[in-house]
C-alpha cells in the first residue's frame, strides 16, 4: 500500500456483516488485513458497537493499528449521521491517516453509510469499497428473519466468507445459491480460519466502489431505508453485569440515562459507591461460563464483553478476558492490562447480549440469574 499524498482524499473502506462469528468476524478480518500493511501506513478504525463495553476496540488496541475511534449504540448508517461526519473530520485533523476503516454494527445498512461518505467527498474523503463478511454456517438461518442480512449481501463490492471450513459441501452449495440470488456479480472469497488464509490487502483495498452505478430506482430505495429506521428493530440488546459500580466508568461500564422518574437495579445497587469500589472481585470459573453459554438458544446471536476468570496462579486470583460468543462458539482473549483497571474495580462480568427482538430480555435474565448477575 502506498502512503497518501497530503492533498489526496482519504480512502474509506466500510466493513459490515450481520453479527458474524468469532475467530474470523469483522474485527478479526480487519486486524489481519492491517497486520499485512507496511508499518508506516497509517490506518484508523472507526467502530460502531452494540452495548456499552468497548470490546472490539480493546482487541484492536492490541494490534499495530494507528488509532481506534468508537461510537457505542445507535446506528452509523442512520441515527448518527452527524456523528459520522464529526468523527471522520476529527480523525482526519488529528491522526492524518492514509486510510480509514469503518466497521458498522451488525444490523447496519451499508449503502446509506456509503452515501454519507460520498457527500463528504468535498471535505477530503473517498469511498473505496464496501466489504461484507458472511457467516457461512449461519447466514441461511438468519436471512429469513433479517432484511439487513440480505441487503448487506446485495449492496456490497466484495463478500468474504468465513467459517466455510466448518460447513458441509451441501451447506456451501445452498449458501452460494442464496447469495447468488441476491447478488450474482459480486466476488465471493473464502477466508480463514484465523490466522491462516487471511484476506489479502490488494484484494480488499483499491476496489473503487461500483455501488453508485446502480439504477436510480435502487438509489431511491436506499434513501427510503435510511429514513425508516426499520433495521434498528431487528436486534435487541441487554447488558449483563456482576460486581463493581455499574453506573460509573468510561467505556467499560458507562453511565446511562433513564426516562424521567425511572431508575434501574444497577443504579439502586450503586448507592453505596465507597463500599462497592472496595469490594473484591469474585471471579467466574471457566467451567461455569462454558456451561451457561452452552444453554443459549439460536435466538441469541452474540454475547461479548469482559469476564474475570478464576486463575490457578496463587499470586493473582483472576485474569481479565475479552469474551466473544456467536452461535454456539466462543473465544476468550486474555487482556492482562485490564486486571487492575479502575473502571472495572470490583467487576467480574460486563457482557452485552444481542439477539432477536422480543427474545433477548428473558434469555439474558436467565443467563444473569445463573451467573449471579444483573440485567439492564
Amino acid at each position: 500500500m502506498t502512503i497518501q499524498p497530503e492533498d489526496a482524499p482519504i480512502p474509506v473502506t466500510c466493513f459490515t456483516g450481520f453479527l458474524v462469528s468469532v475467530s474470523q468476524g469483522k474485527t478479526t478480518t480487519i486486524l489481519t488485513l492491517i497486520q499485512q500493511l507496511p508499518k508506516d501506513y497509517r490506518v484508523v478504525l472507526l467502530k460502531n458497537e452494540y452495548g456499552d463495553v468497548e470490546v472490539d476496540s480493546l482487541l484492536a488496541s492490541q494490534s499495530n493499528i494507528s488509532g481506534v475511534s468508537e461510537i457505542l449504540n445507535g446506528c452509523l448508517c442512520c441515527t448518527m449521521v452527524g456523528l459520522v461526519e464529526n468523527a471522520l473530520l476529527e480523525i482526519k485533523q488529528t491522526m492524518k491517516p492514509d486510510r480509514i476503516i469503518i466497521e458498522s454494527s451488525g444490523s447496519a445498512f451499508p449503502a446509506t453509510l456509503a452515501l454519507q461518505i460520498r457527500q463528504l467527498e468535498p471535505q477530503g474523503f473517498k469511498l473505496d469499497g464496501v466489504i461484507t463478511v458472511v457467516d457461512s454456517l449461519n447466514f441461511r438461518g438468519y436471512e429469513d428473519n433479517s432484511p439487513s442480512a440480505k441487503l448487506q449481501a446485495k449492496y456490497t463490492d466484495l463478500i468474504l466468507l468465513n467459517k466455510h471450513h466448518l460447513a458441509t459441501e451441501r451447506q456451501l452449495d445452498d449458501l452460494f445459491d442464496s447469495l447468488n440470488d441476491l447478488n450474482d456479480e459480486t466476488p465471493k472469497i473464502k477466508i480463514g480460519p484465523a490466522p491462516s488464509n487471511p484476506p489479502q490487502p490488494e484484494l480488499v483495498f483499491g476496489l473503487d466502489t461500483k455501488l453508485f452505478e446502480l439504477v436510480d430506482g435502487e438509489k431511491k430505495s436506499w434513501a427510503e431505508a435510511e429514513g425508516s429506521g426499520w433495521h434498528g428493530d431487528e436486534v435487541e440488546t441487554k447488558n449483563v453485569w456482576r460486581g463493581g459500580v455499574r453506573s460509573k466508568g468510561k467505556g467499560k461500564g458507562k453511565a446511562h440515562d433513564h426516562q424521567h422518574g425511572m431508575s434501574c437495579d444497577a443504579c439502586e445497587d450503586a448507592t453505596d459507591v465507597e463500599t462497592k469500589e472496595k469490594r473484591e472481585v469474585v471471579p467466574v470459573s471457566q467451567e461455569e461460563l462454558d456451561k451457561e453459554l452452552s444453554k443459549l438458544s439460536f435466538e441469541i446471536y452474540r454475547v461479548k464483553g469482559i469476564v474475570r476468570l478464576s486463575s490457578a496462579d496463587t499470586t493473582k486470583p483472576y485474569g481479565t478476558h475479552i469474551l466473544n460468543w456467536a452461535f454456539g462458539r466462543y473465544e476468550l482473549t486474555p487482556i492482562p492490562s485490564l486486571d487492575d483497571d479502575e473502571d472495572l474495580k470490583g467487576a467480574s462480568l460486563r457482557l452485552t447480549v444481542m439477539g432477536e427482538r422480543g427474545e433477548v430480555a428473558k434469555r439474558a435474565r436467565k443467563l444473569a440469574e445463573r451467573l449471579g448477575a444483573r440485567v439492564d
